[in-house]
């Protein structure tokens, strides 16, 4: 590559990511990756997507580039645009260049953010021909045997606008993601939250108990990120009731009504 031609370095995660398997997606993402087929995670926010993701890159000892998609990110965003430094015109790779030319894993965290063009880009990408057009280049990248395509979507906290089409969802492999049984995550919490395994299993039955008003009054119940969010305060020396209504209630909905309603949870469980 060029002086003029620039692209950022696609990292390595070094550390292994504390990750408990629920069932066996773990085979599931390393056959798809050995067949070049991308995968799909489905699941709602913070049931551990993009930490199954960054476990399997470790796993697979390949870079991870990660892109939080948002109403404004644009094809360009993702393949890369011209800009000019020191009166040069000069390429830049977007993230998702990047990954392909690296031969990485590019994770699309909530793809359905994204600007409807950003689909048109992924398409070619996630069929056969594993290819990345650029078109302000005039080139194409072949991908190669070691890159990956991961989506995640959570289809339950989407407008009908944002939906994922049949057309994009039917070109990858589709892994369910929920939250853990009561056991599991349990242990998740204690261990990433740094609290007593009793402590931990309170905090998951309240997050049961918010999960039964999702459709009542709330539209997603308490993730098993909030759980680890509250427990760490209370690690950090944050009373118990305190620690969940800053991490839970007040966390999950701003209606006041609600938000009544969730501490009497947090009072009833501790």
């Amino acid at each position: 590559m060029s002086a003029k031609e620039q692209a950022p370095q696609a990292p390595t995660i070094e550390q292994e990511p504390y990750y408990l398997p629920r069932s066996n997606e773990a085979a599931v993402f390393a056959a798809a990756y050995r067949r070049g087929l991308p995968v799909l995670l489905q699941g709602p926010t913070g049931s551990g997507k993009s930490r199954f993701v960054e476990h399997m890159a470790w796993r697979l000892s390949r870079p991870l580039v990660t892109v939080a998609c948002h109403d404004d990110l644009a094809a360009s965003d993702l393949i890369g645009r011209y800009l000019v430094v020191e009166n040069e015109t000069a390429w830049f790779d977007g993230p998702l260049t990047a990954a392909v030319r690296a031969g990485a894993i590019c994770y699309l965290d909530e793809v359905v953010e994204a600007r409807r063009d950003t689909t048109v880009v992924i398409h070619p990408l996630a069929d056969a021909r594993r290819i990345l057009p650029i078109e302000k280049r005039g080139e194409t990248l072949q991908a190669p045997p070691e890159f990956m395509l991961v989506v995640s979507y959570n289809p339950g906290y989407q407008s009908v606008l944002k939906e994922m089409k049949p057309s994009t969802r039917q070109r990858f492999v589709a892994l369910d993601f929920d939250y853990p049984e009561p056991a599991v995550e349990a242990a998740i919490v204690a261990r990433e939250g740094g609290v007593d395994d009793e402590t931990a299993e309170r905090l998951v039955r309240l997050a049961a108990m918010t999960r039964n008003l999702k459709g009542a009054g709330l539209d997603e119940g308490a993730s098993t990120r909030l759980l680890v969010h509250a427990a760490a305060l209370m690690h950090g020396g944050i009373g118990a009731r305190q620690a969940c209504e800053c991490a839970v209630s007040r966390a999950l909905t701003d209606d006041p009504e609600m938000v009544m309603s969730i501490d009497e949870l947090v009072r009833a469980v501790f």
